[in-house]
């Protein structure tokens, strides 16, 4: 993936510092209960920090820490601008032959989820690094397939939400 992408971490944030009103963020726990594979509405706040981290927008999100391998290999798309990004994430910038929901169903599900739940370091909380990531092998068709394979993806998230709130 170190081909098609470059990589950054989020700004440590904790609890304590949400507010009820402010500038919306995205902790890493939240990518586990609250999200999507595409992430549109944020339901946290927070004041900014210095040197905050803010989503140009189509980034993949990962959590770098989590209770399990297999939960750690999990993957959203942070579909705004503006939002910030807090600590214990990491995030995946893709050059433009990607597209960035094909690359977050990629993450969460199939062989590559498997693999990198075997590169997740530790025991009672396990860690997925920036170069983990980057050494992940990547299938992948063109563009337009991608693109289309992650909106008819996007569209199911969305009907069972839809769903689960009936």
């Amino acid at each position: 993936m170190g081909e098609v992408a470059k990589f950054s971490k989020g700004k440590g944030y904790s609890k304590n510092d949400l507010i009820e009103e402010g500038t919306p963020i995205i902790l890493y726990g939240s990518l586990y209960t609250d999200y999507q594979t595409v992430i549109k509405e944020i339901n946290t706040f927070a004041k900014p920090k210095d040197n905050a981290i803010y989503s140009v927008g189509n980034e993949v999100i990962v959590p770098s820490s989590g209770e399990t391998a297999e939960d750690i290999a999990r993957a959203s798309v942070v579909a705004n601008k503006g939002i910030l990004l807090g600590g214990d994430l990491n995030i995946i910038y893709l050059n433009d032959n990607f597209n960035p929901i094909f690359l977050a169903l990629l993450i969460s599900h199939g062989e590559r989820k498997v693999e990198l739940a075997k590169k997740a370091q530790g025991k009672s909380v396990v860690h997925l690094y920036n170069t983990d990531l980057q050494e992940l092998d990547l299938i992948y068709p063109s563009k337009e397939e991608q693109k289309k394979i992650g909106t008819f993806f996007s569209n199911l998230d969305n009907l069972i939400t839809l769903h689960q709130r009936m």
